[in-house]
């Protein structure tokens, strides 16, 4: 399955040893993130340390062992699928505008997201956490 990560699912990996993390490291699932997603957790890097209890560069360290089974994607190939995801969402929450650029601009079976207000639009299917984790149970990808 190719499934797009919504940040807030790096982060709840960067947080603790979970499910979560071990889902993003299955081989049996295509996980892409919008580069803007790198630049977010940058900029919480702080507040990732403090509630991890790791140091930055721990939390640098186990980024780039997820980001071993994540295609970062360049901001440059969501352009042209920009606006219409900005018709979708921006008025939800622009913050999300990339990952549903990203969603429209390649192929793929949806955006994994706890964040409730992807479900307002009904352009791109959304994966829970759990939905991911019952998914895994049954063999992972289709």
């Amino acid at each position: 399955m190719r499934i797009i990560l919504d940040t807030n699912i790096i982060i709840g990996a960067l947080l603790k040893d979970s499910t979560i993390r071990r889902m993003i490291l299955d081989p049996s699932f295509e996980f892409y993130l919008p580069e803007y997603s790198i630049e977010e957790i940058e900029k919480h890097i702080d507040i990732i340390t403090q509630r991890s209890g790791l140091n930055k560069e721990n939390v640098h360290l186990l980024l780039h062992l997820l980001l071993t089974n994540i295609r970062v994607v360049p901001s440059e190939q969501l352009l042209n699928r920009y606006a219409e995801a900005r018709r979708i969402i921006g008025g939800i929450d622009p913050e999300d505008i990339p990952f549903l650029a990203l969603a429209l601009a390649i192929p793929n079976d949806g955006i994994w997201t706890d964040d409730a207000h992807f479900h307002k639009q009904g352009k791109v299917k959304i994966w829970r956490t759990r939905d991911i984790i019952l998914l895994a149970g049954r063999g992972g990808g289709p």
